[in-house]
Formats: C-alpha cells, structure tokens, sequence
C-alpha cells in the first residue's frame, strides 16, 4: 500500500509518500504527481518509503529528469536512485 499526501506551501507543493512504490500502485502515483500543480516546484518527501520496486524506481527517476526534487529518503531508496545513476 502506497500513501500520497501533497503539502502545498507558497511557493511549492511537497508530495509525502509513505509505504511500497511498487507496479500495482506506479500507474497512479504516476497520475496523481502529475497533475497540475499551478507551476510550483514538485518536491518529493520518500523519507515514508520502505521499498521501491524496478517499475517504482523508473518513475522517481522520470520525475527527477522532470525537474522534480528528492527532499529526504531512506538509505535504501537513495542508494537504489544512486546504484542507476552508475
């Protein structure tokens, strides 16, 4: 199970996800990050995330290329994020 909380500040909108970004629930997070957000900056808080499966992993990184910002994650998903980059 995946949780979403989008947090909206002044001149951001901060998406909180909590619990296992895997291939049932990418599709709709995909979804749900992508709607308009007035042209703020898309920050993403992963700090909540305890796994991250490879359909999961692909989408943090087209987010990313996207323009948005990781502002905290586990060890385990920044060194998966990482591992790619390599």
């Amino acid at each position: 199970m995946l949780r979403v909380t989008r947090i909206y500040q002044s001149s951001t909108v901060t998406c909180k996800l909590e619990g296992k970004l895997l291939g049932p629930w990418v599709d709709e997070t995909a979804r749900l990050l992508a709607e308009p957000a007035q042209n703020t900056p898309l920050r993403l808080d992963l700090a909540s995330v305890s796994f991250v499966d490879p359909a999961g992993a692909d989408l943090l990184r087209e987010l990313v290329r996207g323009g948005a910002i990781i502002v905290a994650c586990s060890s385990f998903v920044g060194e998966l994020l990482a591992s790619e980059e390599r």
